[in-house]
Order: C-alpha cells, then sequence, then structure tokens
C-alpha cells in the first residue's frame, strides 16, 4: 500500500485578519508547551459553547511570534475565529492578527511532529525568493484535530 506525503505545499495565500478568542500559554522553556498546548486544547474544546459569535466551520488556530518583540506578544494562543468580540468568557483572551501575507505547508500527522516540519516551509520561502517576517503572527489553522492525526496548515508570515 503506498503511503501518501504527509507534507504538501499550498504556496502563498493572502490570510484575513482574524478575530481569535482562547488561552494563551506561556512557559519559560520551550520543552513545556509540549504538554500545555494540548491541554489548553483539550479545555478550549470542552468549553466551546462559552464563545459567542464562533465562525464556522469551527478550526482550532494555534497564533504567536517566532521572534520574541515584547512580553504581551510572548507565548502561544491556543484559539477559536470569532465574527467579533462579545462577552469573552473568564480566563480567557482575546486576540486580533491583522491581515497577513504567508507562506503555507499542510501537514497531516501529530501534533507534536509540527515543529520539525518547520524547516521544509522555511527553506521554500527562501528558494522562491521570499523573506520571513517572525516578528509578525504565524497561524496553525487545524481542520482536524485528534488524538492519532492532525490536519493543519502552518502558515508562516512572508513578504
Amino acid at each position: 500500500m503506498e503511503k501518501t506525503n504527509p507534507i504538501t505545499l499550498k504556496g502563498v495565500r493572502e490570510v484575513e485578519e482574524k478575530k481569535l478568542v482562547g488561552f494563551r500559554v506561556v512557559c519559560e522553556d520551550m520543552t513545556g508547551y509540549g504538554e500545555e498546548i494540548p491541554e489548553a486544547s483539550m479545555s478550549l474544546g470542552q468549553r466551546k459553547k462559552e464563545i459567542k459569535k464562533i465562525c464556522e466551520p469551527v478550526k482550532l488556530i494555534g497564533a504567536f511570534k517566532a521572534s520574541e518583540t515584547s512580553e504581551e506578544d510572548d507565548g502561544y494562543w491556543v484559539c477559536y475565529e470569532v465574527h467579533e468580540f462579545e462577552d469573552i468568557p473568564e480566563g480567557m483572551v482575546s486576540l486580533i492578527v491583522p491581515e497577513q501575507k504567508y507562506a503555507v505547508l499542510n501537514v497531516k500527522g501529530h501534533a507534536s511532529e509540527i515543529f520539525q516540519v518547520y524547516s521544509h516551509l522555511h527553506k521554500w520561502i527562501e528558494e522562491n525568493g521570499y523573506k520571513r517576517v517572525p516578528d509578525k503572527w504565524s497561524l496553525e489553522i487545524y481542520s482536524k484535530w485528534t488524538e492519532n492525526e492532525d490536519h493543519v496548515d502552518l502558515c508562516d508570515p512572508i513578504f
């Protein structure tokens, strides 16, 4: 049986402004994120009904800045997109990610493997004459989120 490639380059795409509501995860070092992000994702899923004006279809969205720009931007946001902000649930945060041009790579696999795939995306960006913008918001847009397999678009900001 032939195995399909878990990585598909989708190319360059303009992504419109996103209004996000969810949890912000901040860890002292990178190793903590591997445990904290899945926990925050599960908690968010359990509290999804509390979020008003949620966009359909519901997709889990991770947002982060690859380079540290400020203390307020540090961390990883685990969120759902909303049409507009209304009564942010207790313990949750809101975030606006401005419209941005992204290089997009789709990955099918487990979320724990995603970090390793970014090198493929960064290489493609460089080979195709684009520049990464690590001080802008990167997005991970999940169309499927399960214990065994995730489908996620990795969106790395470029110009």
